[in-house]
């Protein structure tokens, strides 16, 4: 890339990425020490459950409600005088954006957020509480990055690059001291992955103290960015739509991120965004924490079976952030029910005379399921003018009080029709398996 180039970056330069080191991340921790906090790493309830030792480190609790807050303050401190009367600029989708509208506020630096137009307004208003400019443009963080380089060059506004700048993978890096710290016998430490800064700093710091522990990156089907540049062993441009983790919906993995992760990460694994779901609402019901998709996906990917390499061992997720939209978080939970069969549609047949609906409530009332709604379709039913069809959505238990329902409906009906019946998609293909990085995998060797 040409120097003259809009997007050209000196610290992300693909011709010359920069080494992280493990002193580097120590020189970070000690920049960041009162700004952000150490966050608690505690035991998980689902441990037993899921058949290992697995802790939870939960950065959703730092103030702005994610780890990004680690990377921005060790890069704000090493401004130079100059550099903070002109101000800083970044693009974000969402968590670095709210960490660099706070912490820059904190410390009199001017600053400027250019987000996606399709970014989740929590996060947007957010940024613009904590003090940020707030400017929307294009549709990815792609076309998101490129505007705020080019206001950038305009305006000398040092551009904060959310997963790449190597003060910020350095400041992500502090996440792996403390879990190393926390849990010092720790077997694998499971990570979030969008532009890697996080599972890149992690790898550092925790291969240094520890060599023999394991490091995975996790994604969705829908952000696998990290996934298919490691498989084709370059830095590519990976679409990205709509996806419940936005805060991995990365384009193009980072230069350096890229550099350093190689030769570190054990393996990466994709999870399927359903799985997700399924974890945020397993994530509320069970250890009483509220998380976004992209901090859920490592709970989820040992959820869904991906890990059966760490039965019995003593584990680390990383919770990496609770900034999740309340709209997006209803259909999350409902789509979570559904996926275990715990909300079930629909439709029957009933006499349309006075008492037809009540005798189907009061069947599905004497074996515990809950009618969450019904609409009656009159004009499109065939046949006998005296009945209708009720299309039913019904909370049950699960499966197997689900195969209960369908049985009474049966027995009392003869015009029914089940959504998916017996489709059980946590006996589904859950992903398909990253490349695996080790030199020497651990796992491979029984």
């Amino acid at each position: 890339m040409s120097t003259d180039d809009v997007e050209y970056d000196e610290f992300c330069d693909p011709n010359n990425p920069r080494k992280i080191k493990y002193e580097d991340i120590v020189a970070a921790s000690k920049r960041i020490l009162g700004a952000v906090i150490r966050t608690p790493c505690t035991k998980a309830n689902m441990s037993e459950k899921l058949g290992m030792e697995l802790y939870l480190k939960m950065e959703f609790l730092q103030y702005t409600g994610c780890f990004k807050e680690r990377g921005v303050r060790s890069t704000l401190t090493t401004l130079s005088d100059e550099q903070k009367k002109y101000g800083v600029i970044t693009s974000s989708t969402g968590n670095h954006g709210i960490a660099v509208s706070y912490h820059s506020t904190q410390l009199g630096v001017p600053c400027i957020v250019v987000m996606p137009v399709n970014a989740p307004i929590t996060k947007v208003n957010k940024c613009g509480r904590h003090g940020a400019k707030i400017i929307q443009f294009g549709t990815t963080l792609a076309e998101a990055k490129r505007h705020a380089m080019t206001i950038s060059k305009e305006k000398k506004m040092m551009f904060i690059n959310g997963f790449d700048h190597p003060h910020v993978i350095e400041g992500q890096g502090t996440v792996g001291l403390e879990i190393m710290e926390q849990v010092p016998a720790v077997d694998a430490i499971i990570v979030p992955t969008g532009g890697g800064s996080l599972l890149c700093g992690i790898c550092i710091a925790a291969k240094h103290i520890k060599p023999d522990t394991e490091v995975y990156g996790v994604e969705t089907d829908k952000t696998c960015s990290m996934t298919e540049a490691l498989r084709k062993n370059e830095r590519i441009y990976f679409a990205i739509d709509s996806t419940i983790a936005d805060g991995l919906g990365v384009n193009m993995v980072g230069v350096n991120t890229f550099y350093n992760i190689k030769g570190h990460v054990d393996k990466m694994v994709v999870v399927k965004e359903d799985w997700v779901a399924r974890g945020i609402m397993h994530i509320i019901e069970e250890e009483r924490l509220v998380v976004e998709g992209a901090g859920a996906t490592t709970l989820s990917a040992v959820m869904a079976g991906l890990f059966p390499n760490l039965k019995g061992k003593k584990v680390v997720c990383v919770l990496s952030g609770g900034n999740i939209d309340p709209t997006i978080l209803a259909r999350a939970l409902e789509r979570g029910m559904a996926a275990e069969g715990r909300l079930v549609k629909f439709k029957v047949t009933v006499t349309d005379r006075p008492g037809g609906m009540a005798e189907l409530c009061t069947m599905m009332a004497g074996i515990g399921v809950t009618m969450r709604d019904c609409v009656p379709d009159r004009a499109w039913v065939k046949g006998d003018v005296f009945s209708v069809q009720l299309k039913v959505i019904a909370e049950t238990r699960g499966w197997d009080h689900t195969k209960e329902l369908i049985e009474q409906i049966k027995k009392n009906y003869k015009e029914y029709f089940f959504l998916e019946v017996g489709e059980r998609q946590d006996k589904t293909a859950a992903t398909r398996r990253g490349p695996c990085l080790a030199p020497n995998p651990v796992c491979m060797q029984k």
